[in-house]
């Protein structure tokens, strides 16, 4: 909102610059294992990825940057790693929120672990793979003759703020399409679940063989059942799927 109010394109948030809805540069330094690994991405103290910030800078030219941070230091210390030039301008959390709207959003970091990153949520879907991610919706009025501040950010829960570490076992994708399958009247049976990890980490790919009722449009049902164990596996395990691959292997006649 308060860059939105200044006219100011870019954002520098938690390891990432952002313009607009835009993630351009950077790793967000929620994805960190530690929480002092959070702080030295934040701050951009690895050289390689300062310098992915700076040439970012070289190919967009922004006029004017607003950078987050919880302190004076860490806004210096960020500005003085990107070869930034002086401030212009601080602006202090108590300018522009309540005291119970800031009570409340320390109550919720310390005891849900919830970060909010000024992005939408398809934005950052992949980069967050195995994080819990919801999307919120603000609307914010300024007054009866104001333009309200519409937006989507995105909610992330990292799993060292209150998980630790965890693994999903590729018996809990196979347990969930077995169930779908199950639930959908044009499916006999689910015959196989292969799961594969995407390279690099940004997800997971499923390769799926079922049988079929006879009766049913094949493609209509095989387009149908992808959607929607799509939906499910993400909804459930906050894992990104990247692709989904469904065979028919066969067509089951009922006697009668």
């Amino acid at each position: 909102m308060v860059a939105s109010e200044r006219g100011i394109k870019y954002i520098i948030d938690d390891g990432l610059l952002i313009k607009e809805n835009e993630v351009i540069a950077g790793v967000s330094a929620k994805k960190a294992s530690t929480k002092i690994e959070t702080v030295k991405k934040a701050l951009f103290n690895n050289q390689e990825e300062a310098r992915e910030i700076k040439k970012a800078f070289i190919k967009y030219r922004p006029e004017s940057i607003l950078i987050l941070g919880t302190s004076d230091n860490m806004i210096k210390k960020i500005r003085e790693n990107l070869g930034l030039p002086e401030l212009t301008e601080t602006i202090y959390i108590t300018d522009v929120a309540t005291e119970e709207e800031m009570i409340e959003a320390r109550r919720i970091r310390q005891t849900q672990g919830k970060h909010v990153i000024p992005v939408p949520t398809f934005e950052i879907k992949k980069d967050f793979s195995g994080f819990i991610l919801d999307p919120l919706q603000i609307f914010k009025s300024k007054g009866k003759d104001a333009t309200p501040y519409i937006s989507e950010k995105s909610i992330i829960r990292p799993t060292f703020s209150y998980l630790g570490n965890f693994k999903i076992s590729d018996t809990v994708f196979r347990q969930i399409i077995e169930y779908l399958g199950k639930k959908t009247e044009s499916i006999y049976k689910v015959n196989r679940v292969r799961i594969n990890n995407i390279e690099g980490g940004e997800g997971i790919a499923l390769y799926i063989e079922i049988t079929l009722m006879y009766g049913y449009n094949i493609v209509e049902e095989l387009k149908a059942f992808k959607k929607k164990c799509k939906r499910e596996i993400e909804n459930q395990t906050a894992m990104n799927i990247e692709t989904i691959d469904i065979v028919a292997k066969g067509i089951h006649v009922p006697e009668n």
